[in-house]
């Protein structure tokens, strides 16, 4: 009873004992598990170099709608780029019941496809080795979930050879046919035509360098002229109501204008006079300016002295003002004397026209009086009055002058001159 129990408890360790005392077990388990590592090995080789799709990848299925898909050939790693980045691959093909080529495309989970998207199947070398060229799209676009299908107006595909040439008519074919051959013929002989072509296209590239420079330079520029003229062209074709009235308003004025066709041809016949009349009256303008020169100069020269008159002006109306506030109480008295003078004013203008005659005759007078003045002077100093006999020293003897116009030298009265 205790051999079985420690029998069964122990297993591996009877595993071993047995693979040990069984001869040629060991050797066959060792090869056994070096054929399984290798074959892991190939298997892991060729799964990296095979296009292995694990269940457990982070992609999710979007399909496209192509009139046609030629050289598809799904599965084999035809790949799905965005902005020439490879982001999946094609996985399967199908026809729609409508009869369209329907592709599954397998896209990383980080790339979001909108329904604006734009798919372009495009040929990745001459042999028709096919990719996907996927324009994702963006909002306000919805994006797409797991199996929704893009419709035929998203996709394109490449034009192949033989769709050209089936447009082609017999003599197209034929003149093509004779142009690959000439080229062959052309082709044969090049080793000994082609390298003088060449240096003679090396100096013909070499002349049209500065051509080149100068439409790279230009490339800018007809860049923003065309972004231009299609935002104008867009601003015109969505403004299809205001270009209809554009041209009929057009219209109306080319019709008008032929019409008024007489009274233009006349007005254009006017035009020589008045562009000579124009001609005199821009010389006429152009002496007045010159004229004008000297006078601004002046009036230059006198607007900086005119500062310091208007400083000095203002001094004299400020002492103006004083003078006049001074002058108040005075005038203010002298109005009644004024009024009670006026009516004499009055009669001794009536006066003074009675005595303009005698004031002609008393120039004579003053001139023969003026040489007395002088003792006249002295007597009337000397004495109290003129009727007196003393003065304040002594009584004194007096005498009367009679004056007359007969005394006075006066040749003009009538008399005789007489001596002092």
């Amino acid at each position: 009873m205790m051999s079985e129990r420690r029998g069964a408890g122990g297993g591996p360790s009877r595993f071993w004992e047995r693979a040990r005392n069984e001869p040629g077990l060991g050797r066959n388990l060792v090869v056994i598990a070096v054929l399984v590592a290798l074959g892991s090995a190939v298997g892991g080789y060729f799964l990296s170099n095979q296009r292995f799709n694990p269940p457990w990848e982070n992609k999710y299925s979007v399909y496209a709608t192509f009139d046609e898909a030629p050289a598809i050939s799904p599965g084999n790693g035809q790949e799905v780029r965005i902005a020439g980045v490879s982001v999946g691959d094609i996985r399967s093909s199908s026809v729609s019941q409508d009869g369209k080529a329907v592709l599954e495309l397998r896209i990383d989970h980080n790339h979001a496809v909108y329904d604006n998207a734009a798919v372009v199947l495009r040929p990745k070398s001459p042999l028709n080795e096919m990719y996907i060229e996927l324009d994702p799209g963006s909002p306000p676009a919805d994006e797409l979930g797991e199996g929704e299908r893009l419709p035929l107006a998203n996709t394109r595909r490449p034009i192949q050879v033989d769709e050209v040439l089936a447009h082609l008519d017999d003599n197209t074919r034929s003149a093509l046919t004779t142009l690959l051959s000439e080229s062959d013929v052309a082709l044969a002989n090049a080793p000994k035509t082609l390298p003088r072509g060449l240096d003679e296209l090396n100096g013909v590239l070499g002349d049209l360098r500065p051509v080149a420079e100068q439409l790279n330079q230009r490339r800018g520029t007809l860049a923003e002229l065309v972004t231009a003229l299609s935002d104008i062209s867009d601003a015109v074709g969505r403004d299809d109501q205001r270009l209809v009235r554009l041209a009929d308003s057009l219209q109306r004025t080319l019709g008008t204008v032929a019409e008024r066709g007489r009274p233009l041809d006349e007005s254009l016949a006017q035009l020589p006079g008045l562009s000579r009349q124009l001609r005199s009256a821009t010389t006429e303008v152009s002496g007045l300016a010159g004229e004008l020169d000297p006078a601004l100069d002046s009036v230059k020269a006198a607007s900086d002295g005119l500062p310091k008159s208007l400083s000095r002006f203002r001094e004299s109306v400020g002492e103006l003002d004083g003078f006049l506030d001074d002058a108040r109480p005075v005038l203010a008295k002298a109005r009644p004397v004024v009024a009670d003078l006026r009516p004499a004013v009055a009669d001794l203008n009536h006066a003074l026209g009675d005595l303009s005659p005698i004031a002609q005759r008393l120039d004579p007078v003053t001139s023969g009086l003026l040489p007395y003045l002088n003792d006249l002077g002295a007597y009337v100093n000397n004495t109290n009055s003129v009727l007196s006999m003393t003065d304040a020293n002594r009584g004194i003897l007096r005498g009367q002058v009679n004056v007359s116009p007969q005394s006075l030298p006066l040749p003009s009265l009538g008399g005789a001159p007489t001596p002092r």
